[in-house]
């Protein structure tokens, strides 16, 4: 197409049986007056060690930066959020559990906030 534009597809419902399983655990850093988080050490070092950790059982991941909330100039709920992906929940436990220490370990290196963790199943 010209001039860089693209065509996108009307959207179709989802079967169940077309859409694989797959698990994200995401990692919330809740957004606090005062809180200490280092985005360059987090994308750098921590993130390609957790990859190098869970090894093949990892199947995705993404880093996220909070910029704002709904409401124009008002602070972001999360200053960062992780995300992994993962064909289940047990794929997770057995990647994550033998490394567990080294990588909670590790979470004061680059802040200093209590993170929330969700695990979730996607669904599209």
């Amino acid at each position: 197409m010209a001039n860089g534009a693209r065509t996108v597809s009307a959207p179709r419902k989802l079967h169940e049986k077309e859409v694989e399983k797959m698990i994200k655990v995401s990692v919330l850093y809740p957004n606090k007056e005062g809180c200490k988080f280092d985005m360059d050490y987090y994308c750098n070092s921590h993130i390609p060690m957790v990859q190098e950790k869970l090894g093949a059982a990892l199947k995705g991941v993404a880093v996220e930066q909070g910029l704002g909330g709904a409401e124009p100039g008002s602070q972001a709920t999360y200053v960062a959020m992780g995300h992994l992906l993962l064909d289940s929940v047990e794929a997770f436990q057995g990647a994550f559990g033998p490394h567990a220490e080294a990588i909670m370990g590790d979470i004061p290196n680059y802040t200093d906030i209590q993170p929330t963790i969700q695990i979730s199943e996607v669904k599209i």
